[in-house]
């Protein structure tokens, strides 16, 4: 299975997603069955690490994103991947237009998918710590979800 996070600039929401995702693969011996990456709909930040506070917000709970770099969503992708995952509304609606006529990759808001009470992983970057934290909380329950439909799969 193949799986890509999205959101606008990809430094802060999907690379915290492709963390979380892959540690609790491998904690579940899974990792080697599942391909997961993460990339943004805006080019500013391609080629850079997860935004400073992303990092260590993720560190302080076990998950490492130093090695992760920030890469622009491409056209490829859409038949690269079995399932796209956007941050919030605007991510998704940009995957629709950027979507390849036929394309099989599925698309879905993350959090809606796994049922959470919010919709949408709300952006951290012109805000504080807690907003980082509230992410990641958001984050890790919304990847438990995905680790059963991963297992199913399987």
């Amino acid at each position: 299975m193949r799986v890509l996070f999205v959101c606008l600039g990809n430094i802060c929401r999907s690379p915290t997603a492709e963390g979380v995702l892959r540690h609790k693969l491998r904690a579940a011996g899974l990792e080697q069955w599942v391909r997961v990456d993460s990339a943004g709909t805006g080019d500013w930040h391609v080629g850079k690490a997860p935004d400073q506070r992303t990092r260590l917000a993720a560190q302080r709970r076990g998950y490492a994103l130093e090695d992760l770099r920030a890469r622009q969503v491409e056209p490829a992708d859409f038949q690269h991947f079995d399932l796209i995952l956007a941050m919030d509304r605007d991510n998704l609606a940009d995957l629709q237009r950027l979507r390849p006529a036929g394309a099989p990759a599925a698309l879905d808001l993350f959090l809606r998918r796994y049922q959470l009470a919010v919709d949408e992983v709300p952006d951290p970057y012109h805000g504080g710590a807690a907003g980082f934290e509230q992410v990641l909380d958001l984050i890790e329950q919304a990847c438990d979800g995905l680790l059963q439909e991963i297992r199913g799969r399987l």
